[in-house]
């Protein structure tokens, strides 16, 4: 599985002291990016491809705090994919230690940057999401509308 540790930075804290939400969808945009770069996507090849992941819709669950300079493992598993790659459901869980303590569900599809509609990646990227874990509920997405 694909899974990196980062940190409760202090640009990630809210008043009441603890990971604010939109920290959260920070990192998982973050470990999305390391993973496609591992992959062979960094950031210089969707600029040459000139396409680029955009996200249709966030859900994030809570189940624990995060608090300054606390350890952050995050992991990254498919969740949902169209068989033509164009949509994809990503899920990323945040763990304190070995505890589960919040999980970002990210529903998002590939933005042609020229057009600004969904196209299908190219058979490198598709490959990438393919070798990704999956979850125990993955689920067939519906392809791009014509």
């Amino acid at each position: 599985m694909f899974e990196r540790t980062l940190m409760a930075g202090w640009g990630d804290m809210d008043f009441n002291s603890h990971m604010r939400n939109t920290a959260y969808l920070d990192k998982s945009a973050d470990l999305r990016m390391l993973y496609f770069a591992d992959h062979g996507f960094p950031m210089s090849e969707f600029m040459r491809l000139k396409i680029g992941p955009v996200v249709m819709k966030d859900e994030v669950e809570y189940f624990r705090e995060f608090h300054l300079l606390d350890e952050v493992r995050v992991t990254m598993m498919l969740s949902g994919l169209s068989e033509d790659g164009s949509r994809m459901k990503l899920r990323n869980d945040f763990y304190r230690k070995d505890i589960l303590a919040a999980r970002v569900t990210s529903t998002a599809g590939w933005l042609d940057l020229a057009q600004r509609k969904l196209v299908c990646p190219p058979e490198g990227l598709l490959q990438a999401l393919g070798d990704a874990d999956r979850s125990e509920d993955f689920q067939v997405l519906p392809n791009k509308r014509e």
